[in-house]
């Protein structure tokens, strides 16, 4: 793969504005496996692999089962999952995929009987934040880290 410019280090200020909205996430009510698998599915759909290994990383880090990881992109096709979790996973597909249909009314509904209103925006910036540091790391082939 080609060497490209690096955005960190060309527009530390951008990327610098990018790692606030991380940090609100961060500090909010977010369930820290919850974001994980948020970043690690959108990643999947994505195809970013820079992201898919850190996440994955992170998780493992977080004591994550290793199967749930292995199954992550089947996760509707196995009980690994939790009725949140199934709900966490079928919103970050339609929000990164919004070109097809976006957020359907029903998952919307389900997500709100499941949620309140602080923790159902908090999951769709978690959203909107790794579908921003996936354009970013695959426009500029950001290199996988060790």
């Amino acid at each position: 793969m080609e060497k490209r410019i690096q955005i960190d280090a060309a527009e530390p200020l951008a990327f610098k504005a990018i790692l606030g909205l991380e940090k609100y996430i961060q500090q909010g009510q977010l369930d820290k496996i919850h974001y994980e698998l948020i970043k690690i599915r959108a990643s999947q759909l994505n195809g970013c692999a820079f992201c898919i290994n850190m996440h994955t990383k992170d998780a493992l880090k977080m004591g994550e089962n290793p199967q749930r990881l292995f199954l992550l992109d089947a996760w509707w096709d196995t009980n690994l999952y939790s009725e949140e979790e199934q709900v966490i996973l079928k919103m970050t597909e339609e929000v990164t995929l919004v070109h097809q249909k976006g957020l359907s009314q029903k998952t919307y509904d389900r997500a709100v009987e499941l949620f309140d209103e602080h923790y159902f925006s908090q999951i769709i910036m978690a959203i909107v934040a790794i579908n921003a540091w996936n354009r970013i790391a695959i426009s500029t082939h950001k290199p996988i880290q060790d």
